[in-house]
């Protein structure tokens, strides 16, 4: 089984955020860049596909030369290869072409995905890649197993679980529940020294329009001052929480 995990750069949740010219541009200086924890899920779980059942993994990022150290970091966690694609990410439809001409490429059987970056949340590349590849697709995806050309996930959904099967090529938009945090992979200095040997391609962009654009960012408004209610003064609580905040 051939497995593609498209991984996504993206700043630490712990880092300072700003933006530069007039506030259209995000401030890469200072920010410290890790892999996408949706994505870092799903690669943990092919890491258990590789382990258990021999397959192949490969990993892909659309972005300019700054992300391969997100990349090698997937890579020490236990990729074989790794792809770059040599442009910006800046739109989700633009990115998933870039990564459907990498999947119809590779012939993968599996291809995982977050079902979302934390930096922008667009939460549409998987379900663009999957249309692009004409591929079947489960999106929420906290669980999943393969059995020979089939697979059978869970996923979430309002109020509860559902269980699909489908089958391969498939492409899963996963999350946190494929594994759990206590499962993710830490590279060691082993993984560290071979991640330098193992490939890392670099490959030339797919021409694609994009069809959005960053107008401005803004950060949310400063939280105001608390104040303190008297625990035995329900009725000026009562009077704070419906005239003031308007939570009731």
């Amino acid at each position: 089984m051939k497995i593609l995990v498209c991984i996504s750069h993206v700043p630490d949740t712990t880092s300072k955020i700003n933006f530069t010219d007039g506030d259209s541009k995000f401030d890469t200086n200072g920010v410290n860049f890790v892999i996408n924890p949706n994505d870092e899920f799903g690669l943990t779980r092919a890491m258990w596909f590789k382990e258990k059942q021999g397959a192949s993994v490969d990993v892909v990022n659309v972005g300019g030369a700054e992300t391969e150290p997100t990349l090698r970091k997937a890579l020490a966690i236990g990729a074989d290869n790794a792809i770059r694609v040599n442009t910006l990410a800046v739109d989700g439809f633009q990115v998933a072409k870039q990564l459907a001409k990498v999947a119809k490429e590779g012939e993968y059987d599996l291809i995982i995905a977050g079902r979302e970056s934390i930096d922008y949340n667009g939460g549409m590349v998987p379900g663009m890649l999957a249309a692009l590849l004409d591929a079947n697709f489960i999106n929420t995806c906290i669980s999943l197993e393969i059995e020979g050309n089939k697979a059978t996930a869970v996923r979430e959904i309002d109020g509860g679980k559902e269980t699909l099967t489908a089958s391969l090529p498939l492409v899963i938009g996963g999350q946190k529940g494929l594994v759990e945090e206590s499962d993710l992979k830490i590279p060691n200095m082993r993984g560290i020294m071979q991640a330098r040997k193992k490939p890392l391609n670099v490959l030339e962009p797919e021409e694609a329009a994009t069809q959005t654009e960053a107008v401005k960012f803004e950060k949310p408004a400063p939280k105001g001052d608390v104040k303190l209610v008297d625990p035995e003064n329900l009725d000026e609580l009562i009077d704070l929480l419906h005239n003031e905040a308007k939570a009731i």
